[in-house]
Protein backbone atom coordinates (compact mmCIF):
# COMPACT_ATOMS: atom_id res chain seq x y z
CA UNK A 1 0.00 0.00 0.00
CA UNK A 2 2.94 2.22 0.79
CA UNK A 3 4.41 1.91 -2.70
CA UNK A 4 1.04 2.36 -4.63
CA UNK A 5 0.72 5.50 -2.58
CA UNK A 6 3.44 6.76 -3.75
CA UNK A 7 3.45 5.76 -7.51
CA UNK A 8 0.21 7.32 -7.54
CA UNK A 9 1.76 10.47 -5.74
CA UNK A 10 4.31 10.82 -8.28
CA UNK A 11 1.37 10.97 -11.49
CA UNK A 12 -0.79 13.17 -9.18
CA UNK A 13 2.03 15.77 -9.06
CA UNK A 14 2.77 15.03 -12.36
CA UNK A 15 -0.50 16.19 -13.51
CA UNK A 16 -1.19 18.82 -11.53
CA UNK A 17 2.01 20.66 -12.19
CA UNK A 18 0.03 21.63 -15.47
CA UNK A 19 -2.91 22.78 -14.05
CA UNK A 20 -2.41 26.72 -15.27
CA UNK A 21 -4.51 28.72 -17.12
CA UNK A 22 -2.00 29.89 -19.83
CA UNK A 23 0.32 26.91 -20.34
CA UNK A 24 3.82 28.15 -21.92
CA UNK A 25 5.41 25.23 -22.12
CA UNK A 26 8.20 22.96 -19.79
CA UNK A 27 11.21 23.37 -21.56
CA UNK A 28 11.74 27.25 -20.89
CA UNK A 29 14.72 28.34 -21.67
CA UNK A 30 14.89 25.77 -24.71
CA UNK A 31 17.42 23.20 -24.15
CA UNK A 32 19.48 24.12 -27.02
CA UNK A 33 18.90 27.20 -29.40
CA UNK A 34 16.01 26.44 -31.64
CA UNK A 35 15.76 26.64 -35.64
CA UNK A 36 11.98 25.85 -36.35
CA UNK A 37 9.36 26.94 -34.19
CA UNK A 38 6.57 25.08 -35.75
CA UNK A 39 5.47 21.94 -37.47
CA UNK A 40 3.74 20.78 -40.26
CA UNK A 41 3.72 17.47 -40.88
CA UNK A 42 1.96 16.01 -44.04
CA UNK A 43 1.08 12.37 -43.70
CA UNK A 44 0.45 10.46 -46.53
CA UNK A 45 -1.63 7.52 -44.53
CA UNK A 46 -1.83 4.36 -46.24
CA UNK A 47 2.28 3.51 -47.04
CA UNK A 48 3.68 5.64 -50.41
CA UNK A 49 6.58 3.15 -52.34
CA UNK A 50 9.26 5.12 -51.91
CA UNK A 51 10.35 3.02 -55.70
CA UNK A 52 7.75 5.33 -57.21
CA UNK A 53 8.51 8.11 -55.42
CA UNK A 54 12.02 8.92 -54.04
CA UNK A 55 13.65 5.88 -53.97
CA UNK A 56 14.91 4.79 -57.96
CA UNK A 57 16.67 1.47 -57.80
CA UNK A 58 17.94 0.38 -60.84
CA UNK A 59 18.79 -3.14 -60.23
CA UNK A 60 15.37 -3.85 -59.16
CA UNK A 61 14.27 -2.89 -62.62
CA UNK A 62 17.03 -5.48 -64.09
CA UNK A 63 15.60 -8.02 -62.01
CA UNK A 64 11.79 -7.52 -63.22
CA UNK A 65 9.62 -10.47 -62.85
CA UNK A 66 12.56 -12.67 -61.72
CA UNK A 67 11.66 -14.50 -58.37
CA UNK A 68 13.37 -12.23 -55.17
CA UNK A 69 16.36 -13.84 -53.69
CA UNK A 70 15.81 -15.20 -51.02
CA UNK A 71 18.49 -14.15 -49.05
CA UNK A 72 16.49 -10.65 -48.67
CA UNK A 73 13.19 -12.76 -47.37
CA UNK A 74 14.23 -15.28 -45.34
CA UNK A 75 13.14 -15.49 -42.13
CA UNK A 76 11.33 -11.83 -42.49
CA UNK A 77 7.95 -10.37 -41.72
CA UNK A 78 5.83 -9.96 -44.42
CA UNK A 79 2.30 -8.64 -44.57
CA UNK A 80 -0.24 -10.32 -46.81
CA UNK A 81 2.96 -11.27 -49.10
CA UNK A 82 3.46 -14.11 -46.69
CA UNK A 83 4.11 -17.42 -47.78
CA UNK A 84 3.59 -16.74 -51.06
CA UNK A 85 5.99 -16.67 -54.21
CA UNK A 86 7.73 -13.56 -54.16
CA UNK A 87 8.46 -11.91 -57.71
CA UNK A 88 10.99 -8.88 -58.16
CA UNK A 89 8.77 -5.68 -59.72
CA UNK A 90 10.36 -3.12 -61.39
CA UNK A 91 10.13 0.68 -60.55
CA UNK A 92 6.92 1.52 -62.49
CA UNK A 93 7.85 5.45 -63.30
CA UNK A 94 11.32 6.68 -64.37
CA UNK A 95 12.82 9.17 -63.09
CA UNK A 96 14.40 12.58 -63.13
CA UNK A 97 17.02 14.81 -61.21
CA UNK A 98 15.53 18.16 -60.21
CA UNK A 99 16.44 21.05 -59.27
CA UNK A 100 20.55 22.59 -58.88
CA UNK A 101 21.03 20.12 -56.70
CA UNK A 102 19.80 17.06 -58.81
CA UNK A 103 18.09 15.06 -56.35
CA UNK A 104 16.19 12.24 -58.27
CA UNK A 105 12.57 12.24 -57.77
CA UNK A 106 9.89 10.16 -59.66
CA UNK A 107 8.22 11.83 -62.87
CA UNK A 108 4.95 11.00 -60.95
CA UNK A 109 5.54 14.68 -59.76
CA UNK A 110 4.95 17.21 -61.90
CA UNK A 111 4.92 20.16 -59.82
CA UNK A 112 7.37 19.35 -56.59
CA UNK A 113 10.57 19.32 -58.93
CA UNK A 114 9.92 23.05 -58.50
CA UNK A 115 10.85 23.10 -54.78
CA UNK A 116 13.62 20.29 -55.50
CA UNK A 117 16.53 22.62 -53.42
CA UNK A 118 14.48 23.01 -50.05
CA UNK A 119 14.30 19.14 -50.31
CA UNK A 120 16.67 17.05 -47.72
CA UNK A 121 14.89 13.33 -48.87
CA UNK A 122 16.13 10.35 -46.15
CA UNK A 123 16.01 7.40 -48.29
CA UNK A 124 17.20 5.11 -45.03
CA UNK A 125 13.90 5.04 -42.96
CA UNK A 126 12.79 2.27 -41.36
CA UNK A 127 10.14 1.12 -38.13
CA UNK A 128 8.84 -1.34 -36.23
CA UNK A 129 5.23 -2.14 -37.10
CA UNK A 130 4.22 -4.02 -40.85
CA UNK A 131 0.11 -3.20 -40.35
CA UNK A 132 -1.28 -0.02 -40.97
CA UNK A 133 -2.92 0.82 -37.09
CA UNK A 134 0.22 -0.21 -34.89
CA UNK A 135 2.39 1.99 -37.77
CA UNK A 136 0.60 5.01 -37.46
CA UNK A 137 0.47 4.32 -33.65
CA UNK A 138 4.66 3.85 -33.70
CA UNK A 139 5.19 6.73 -36.20
CA UNK A 140 2.68 9.43 -34.14
CA UNK A 141 3.76 8.15 -30.94
CA UNK A 142 6.88 6.69 -30.62
CA UNK A 143 5.61 3.18 -29.85
CA UNK A 144 3.13 0.45 -31.13
CA UNK A 145 1.22 0.69 -27.52
CA UNK A 146 -2.01 2.33 -27.95
CA UNK A 147 -2.87 5.24 -25.45
CA UNK A 148 0.82 6.94 -25.39
CA UNK A 149 0.88 10.83 -26.14
CA UNK A 150 1.06 12.13 -29.88
CA UNK A 151 3.84 13.80 -31.45
CA UNK A 152 2.25 17.04 -31.27
CA UNK A 153 0.47 16.65 -27.63
CA UNK A 154 4.51 15.98 -26.36
CA UNK A 155 5.78 19.62 -28.23
CA UNK A 156 2.36 21.14 -26.46
CA UNK A 157 3.62 19.91 -23.23
CA UNK A 158 7.11 20.89 -23.68
CA UNK A 159 6.85 24.45 -25.48
CA UNK A 160 3.14 25.61 -25.21
CA UNK A 161 1.75 27.01 -28.03
CA UNK A 162 2.01 30.55 -29.71
CA UNK A 163 -1.55 31.15 -29.78
CA UNK A 164 -4.31 32.40 -27.52
CA UNK A 165 -7.35 31.95 -29.50
CA UNK A 166 -6.40 28.70 -31.84
CA UNK A 167 -5.57 25.53 -30.46
CA UNK A 168 -1.85 24.55 -30.36
CA UNK A 169 -1.99 21.27 -32.01
CA UNK A 170 -4.28 20.83 -35.35
CA UNK A 171 -5.07 17.91 -37.55
CA UNK A 172 -6.97 17.90 -40.84
CA UNK A 173 -7.64 14.60 -43.72
CA UNK A 174 -8.64 14.64 -46.91
CA UNK A 175 -8.69 11.14 -49.27
CA UNK A 176 -8.59 10.04 -52.77
CA UNK A 177 -6.29 8.57 -54.97
CA UNK A 178 -6.49 5.09 -53.90
CA UNK A 179 -7.55 2.73 -51.34
CA UNK A 180 -8.45 5.00 -47.88
CA UNK A 181 -7.32 3.28 -44.67
CA UNK A 182 -9.11 4.15 -41.76
CA UNK A 183 -7.26 6.74 -39.13
CA UNK A 184 -8.27 6.69 -35.32
CA UNK A 185 -8.88 9.68 -33.69
CA UNK A 186 -5.80 8.32 -30.90
CA UNK A 187 -3.36 9.04 -33.68
CA UNK A 188 -3.61 12.73 -31.79
CA UNK A 189 -4.48 11.81 -28.49
CA UNK A 190 -2.67 12.93 -25.42
CA UNK A 191 -2.35 9.63 -23.72
CA UNK A 192 -1.45 10.01 -20.29
CA UNK A 193 -0.77 13.42 -20.34
CA UNK A 194 -3.45 15.95 -19.34
CA UNK A 195 -6.34 16.81 -21.59
CA UNK A 196 -5.50 20.09 -22.62
CA UNK A 197 -2.37 19.02 -24.91
CA UNK A 198 -4.91 16.80 -26.98
CA UNK A 199 -4.93 17.52 -31.11
CA UNK A 200 -8.10 19.28 -32.04
CA UNK A 201 -9.54 17.40 -35.68
CA UNK A 202 -11.30 19.96 -37.74
CA UNK A 203 -13.27 19.88 -40.29
CA UNK A 204 -12.34 20.21 -43.92
CA UNK A 205 -15.30 21.88 -45.47
CA UNK A 206 -18.15 24.45 -43.72
CA UNK A 207 -17.45 25.47 -39.95
CA UNK A 208 -14.17 23.32 -38.68
CA UNK A 209 -15.38 22.54 -35.59
CA UNK A 210 -19.62 22.50 -34.54
CA UNK A 211 -20.86 24.34 -32.89
CA UNK A 212 -18.72 27.25 -33.50
CA UNK A 213 -21.45 29.21 -33.98
CA UNK A 214 -24.03 31.00 -32.33
CA UNK A 215 -27.28 29.45 -32.14
CA UNK A 216 -29.76 32.20 -33.22
CA UNK A 217 -30.88 34.78 -30.71
CA UNK A 218 -27.92 33.88 -28.36
CA UNK A 219 -25.18 36.85 -28.42
CA UNK A 220 -21.13 37.07 -26.92
CA UNK A 221 -22.36 38.58 -24.13
CA UNK A 222 -24.97 35.80 -23.11
CA UNK A 223 -21.85 33.24 -24.01
CA UNK A 224 -19.76 35.16 -21.95
CA UNK A 225 -22.34 34.60 -18.81
CA UNK A 226 -22.88 30.97 -19.47
CA UNK A 227 -18.65 30.58 -19.57
CA UNK A 228 -18.22 32.74 -16.21
CA UNK A 229 -21.11 31.07 -14.55
CA UNK A 230 -20.16 27.36 -15.44
CA UNK A 231 -16.18 28.29 -14.57
CA UNK A 232 -17.00 29.42 -11.33
CA UNK A 233 -18.81 26.16 -10.73
CA UNK A 234 -16.13 24.26 -11.92
CA UNK A 235 -13.69 25.69 -9.61
CA UNK A 236 -15.65 25.57 -6.94
CA UNK A 237 -15.49 21.95 -7.99
CA UNK A 238 -11.87 21.51 -8.39
CA UNK A 239 -10.95 23.38 -4.87
CA UNK A 240 -12.53 19.99 -3.25
CA UNK A 241 -11.40 17.71 -5.60
CA UNK A 242 -8.11 18.99 -7.12
CA UNK A 243 -9.15 17.08 -10.28
CA UNK A 244 -6.92 17.94 -13.25
CA UNK A 245 -9.49 17.50 -15.77
CA UNK A 246 -11.36 19.92 -14.38
CA UNK A 247 -8.71 22.66 -14.99
CA UNK A 248 -8.61 21.49 -18.57
CA UNK A 249 -11.90 21.61 -19.05
CA UNK A 250 -11.95 25.17 -17.67
CA UNK A 251 -9.05 25.93 -20.01
CA UNK A 252 -11.26 24.58 -23.14
CA UNK A 253 -14.27 25.97 -22.34
CA UNK A 254 -12.16 29.35 -22.53
CA UNK A 255 -10.53 28.04 -25.66
CA UNK A 256 -13.68 27.80 -27.08
CA UNK A 257 -15.27 30.81 -26.72
CA UNK A 258 -12.42 32.87 -28.20
CA UNK A 259 -12.35 30.78 -31.21
CA UNK A 260 -15.74 31.64 -31.96
CA UNK A 261 -13.99 34.77 -33.07
CA UNK A 262 -10.83 33.06 -34.53
CA UNK A 263 -12.15 30.21 -36.39
CA UNK A 264 -14.62 32.60 -38.86
CA UNK A 265 -11.62 34.64 -39.12
CA UNK A 266 -9.20 31.71 -40.50
CA UNK A 267 -11.76 30.58 -42.97
CA UNK A 268 -12.73 34.04 -44.57
CA UNK A 269 -9.87 33.82 -47.48
CA UNK A 270 -11.36 36.94 -48.81
CA UNK A 271 -7.83 38.17 -47.80
CA UNK A 272 -6.15 35.70 -50.63
CA UNK A 273 -5.38 36.80 -53.80
CA UNK A 274 -6.89 34.72 -56.51
CA UNK A 275 -3.26 34.21 -57.88
CA UNK A 276 -2.57 32.37 -54.26
CA UNK A 277 -5.48 30.48 -54.10
CA UNK A 278 -4.38 29.28 -58.15
CA UNK A 279 -1.04 28.20 -56.66
CA UNK A 280 -2.26 25.88 -54.48
CA UNK A 281 -5.32 24.62 -56.84
CA UNK A 282 -7.99 25.23 -54.44
CA UNK A 283 -10.54 27.56 -54.01
CA UNK A 284 -10.50 27.72 -50.66
CA UNK A 285 -11.93 25.71 -47.68
CA UNK A 286 -12.87 22.77 -50.02
CA UNK A 287 -12.01 19.46 -48.31
CA UNK A 288 -9.11 18.81 -50.62
CA UNK A 289 -5.35 18.36 -49.46
CA UNK A 290 -4.37 21.50 -51.57
CA UNK A 291 -7.09 23.42 -49.22
CA UNK A 292 -5.71 21.78 -45.91
CA UNK A 293 -2.35 23.39 -46.97
CA UNK A 294 -3.26 26.83 -47.84
CA UNK A 295 -5.27 26.53 -44.07
CA UNK A 296 -1.95 24.75 -43.11
CA UNK A 297 0.05 28.35 -43.89
CA UNK A 298 -3.15 30.26 -42.19
CA UNK A 299 -2.65 28.08 -39.24
CA UNK A 300 1.52 28.64 -39.19
CA UNK A 301 0.87 32.34 -39.37
CA UNK A 302 -1.70 32.69 -36.27
CA UNK A 303 0.95 30.68 -33.70
CA UNK A 304 -0.38 27.01 -34.53
CA UNK A 305 2.43 24.78 -32.87
CA UNK A 306 2.22 21.37 -34.74
CA UNK A 307 -0.53 21.11 -37.49
CA UNK A 308 -0.98 17.68 -39.08
CA UNK A 309 -2.58 16.78 -42.63
CA UNK A 310 -3.39 13.31 -42.99
CA UNK A 311 -3.84 12.41 -47.11
CA UNK A 312 -5.59 9.03 -46.92
CA UNK A 313 -4.91 7.21 -50.39
CA UNK A 314 -1.63 5.93 -50.85
CA UNK A 315 -2.68 2.25 -49.86
CA UNK A 316 -1.78 0.53 -53.12
CA UNK A 317 -2.11 -3.26 -53.06
CA UNK A 318 -2.64 -3.32 -56.60
CA UNK A 319 -2.48 -0.84 -59.61
CA UNK A 320 0.04 0.92 -58.38
CA UNK A 321 1.31 2.16 -61.30
CA UNK A 322 -1.88 4.21 -62.05
CA UNK A 323 -2.86 4.78 -58.40
CA UNK A 324 0.72 6.34 -57.41
CA UNK A 325 -0.08 8.90 -60.36
CA UNK A 326 -3.72 9.61 -59.16
CA UNK A 327 -2.65 10.01 -55.27
CA UNK A 328 0.49 12.11 -56.05
CA UNK A 329 -2.44 14.67 -58.15
CA UNK A 330 -4.28 14.96 -55.02
CA UNK A 331 -1.12 16.19 -52.64
CA UNK A 332 1.84 17.04 -55.53
CA UNK A 333 0.40 21.00 -56.14
CA UNK A 334 -0.76 21.83 -52.74
CA UNK A 335 2.23 21.11 -50.66
CA UNK A 336 4.76 22.66 -53.55
CA UNK A 337 2.44 25.72 -53.23
CA UNK A 338 3.11 25.23 -49.01
CA UNK A 339 6.83 25.37 -49.40
CA UNK A 340 6.91 28.26 -52.01
CA UNK A 341 4.26 30.04 -50.35
CA UNK A 342 6.14 29.60 -46.75
CA UNK A 343 9.37 30.76 -48.32
CA UNK A 344 7.99 33.86 -49.75
CA UNK A 345 6.55 34.97 -46.48
CA UNK A 346 9.01 34.34 -44.65
CA UNK A 347 7.98 31.52 -42.42
CA UNK A 348 10.00 28.27 -44.06
CA UNK A 349 13.19 29.00 -42.21
CA UNK A 350 11.36 28.49 -38.60
CA UNK A 351 8.56 25.86 -40.03
CA UNK A 352 9.37 22.44 -40.18
CA UNK A 353 7.55 20.55 -42.73
CA UNK A 354 7.84 16.60 -43.18
CA UNK A 355 6.60 14.47 -45.65
CA UNK A 356 5.82 10.80 -45.22
CA UNK A 357 3.31 7.79 -44.48
CA UNK A 358 3.43 4.96 -41.55
CA UNK A 359 5.81 2.91 -43.83
CA UNK A 360 6.88 2.13 -47.54
CA UNK A 361 6.09 -0.68 -49.94
CA UNK A 362 7.76 -4.06 -51.10
CA UNK A 363 10.11 -4.23 -53.68
CA UNK A 364 8.08 -7.74 -54.13
CA UNK A 365 4.45 -7.32 -56.45
CA UNK A 366 1.24 -8.02 -55.03
CA UNK A 367 0.08 -8.78 -58.09
CA UNK A 368 -0.11 -5.26 -60.27
CA UNK A 369 0.97 -3.44 -56.56
CA UNK A 370 3.33 -3.99 -53.62
CA UNK A 371 2.66 -5.07 -50.27
CA UNK A 372 3.51 -3.24 -46.84
CA UNK A 373 6.82 -2.47 -45.84
CA UNK A 374 8.76 -1.67 -43.21
CA UNK A 375 12.44 -2.26 -43.50
CA UNK A 376 13.06 0.34 -46.00
CA UNK A 377 11.30 3.54 -46.73
CA UNK A 378 11.42 7.02 -47.96
CA UNK A 379 10.31 10.62 -46.25
CA UNK A 380 11.63 13.96 -47.19
CA UNK A 381 11.69 17.35 -44.76
CA UNK A 382 12.08 20.90 -45.76
CA UNK A 383 12.25 24.08 -43.86
CA UNK A 384 13.33 24.73 -40.07
CA UNK A 385 17.15 24.31 -40.00
CA UNK A 386 16.68 21.25 -42.64
CA UNK A 387 19.91 21.28 -44.95
CA UNK A 388 17.68 21.21 -48.30
CA UNK A 389 18.78 20.28 -51.60
CA UNK A 390 20.25 17.27 -50.09
CA UNK A 391 19.95 13.01 -49.94
CA UNK A 392 20.73 11.22 -46.69
CA UNK A 393 20.92 7.31 -46.76
CA UNK A 394 20.08 4.60 -48.79
CA UNK A 395 18.37 1.26 -49.34
CA UNK A 396 20.07 -1.84 -50.38
CA UNK A 397 19.95 -2.15 -54.56
CA UNK A 398 16.86 -3.92 -54.52
CA UNK A 399 15.28 -0.80 -52.57
CA UNK A 400 14.78 -3.60 -49.20
CA UNK A 401 16.98 -3.07 -46.27
CA UNK A 402 17.62 0.41 -45.12
CA UNK A 403 21.03 0.01 -45.62
CA UNK A 404 23.03 3.36 -45.25
CA UNK A 405 23.03 5.56 -42.89
CA UNK A 406 20.11 4.20 -40.97
CA UNK A 407 17.00 6.34 -39.30
CA UNK A 408 15.01 5.16 -37.13
CA UNK A 409 11.50 6.76 -36.29
CA UNK A 410 13.49 7.19 -32.77
CA UNK A 411 16.17 9.50 -34.74
CA UNK A 412 13.41 11.25 -36.16
CA UNK A 413 11.26 11.94 -33.24
CA UNK A 414 14.67 13.44 -31.84
CA UNK A 415 15.82 15.60 -34.90
CA UNK A 416 12.87 16.95 -34.92
CA UNK A 417 12.56 17.66 -30.91
CA UNK A 418 16.35 19.12 -31.74
CA UNK A 419 15.26 21.80 -34.39
CA UNK A 420 12.76 23.22 -31.73
CA UNK A 421 15.39 23.56 -29.22
CA UNK A 422 13.96 20.22 -27.05
CA UNK A 423 16.60 17.57 -25.90
CA UNK A 424 14.56 14.61 -26.63
CA UNK A 425 16.19 12.54 -23.40
CA UNK A 426 15.19 15.86 -21.49
CA UNK A 427 11.32 16.49 -22.06
CA UNK A 428 10.00 13.58 -19.89
CA UNK A 429 6.82 12.75 -17.84
CA UNK A 430 6.34 10.65 -14.98
CA UNK A 431 3.54 8.59 -15.10
CA UNK A 432 2.80 5.30 -12.87
CA UNK A 433 6.44 5.36 -11.61
CA UNK A 434 8.55 5.74 -14.84
CA UNK A 435 9.59 8.60 -16.54
CA UNK A 436 8.03 8.89 -20.09
CA UNK A 437 9.49 10.52 -23.00
CA UNK A 438 8.58 10.03 -26.75
CA UNK A 439 11.88 8.59 -27.77
CA UNK A 440 11.27 5.94 -25.00
CA UNK A 441 14.82 4.71 -24.51
CA UNK A 442 16.33 5.90 -27.83
CA UNK A 443 17.06 7.85 -30.52
CA UNK A 444 19.56 9.80 -31.76
CA UNK A 445 19.62 13.53 -33.47
CA UNK A 446 20.53 13.09 -37.29
CA UNK A 447 23.16 15.91 -37.70
CA UNK A 448 24.20 15.21 -41.08
CA UNK A 449 21.26 16.75 -42.17
CA UNK A 450 20.90 19.65 -40.58
CA UNK A 451 21.81 23.01 -41.50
Amino acid sequence: MTALTSLLGDDAHAESSTDVANWTGLVSPRHVVPKAKRVIFLYMAGGPSHLETFDYRPQLAKLHGQPMPESFTRGQPIAQLQGKKLTCMAPQHPFRKCGDSGIEISTAFQHLPQVADELCVVRSLKTEAINHDPAHTFMNTGTSISGRPAIGSWLLYGLGSASNNLPGFIVMTSTGGGQSQPISARQWHSGFLPGQFQGVHFNSTGDPVLYVRNPAGVTNRDQRDVIDTVTELNRQRQAITADPEIATRIRQYELAFRMQTSVPALMDLSDETQATLDMYGTKGADGTFGGNCLLARRLAERGVRFIQLYHRGWDHHGKIKNGIVQTVQHVDQGMTALLKDLRQRGLLDDTLVIWGGEFGRTPMAQGDGRDHHMKGFSMWMAGGGIKGGTTYGSTDELGYNAAENIVEIHDLHATMQHLLGINHEQLTYRYRGRDFRLTDVAGHVVDPILS
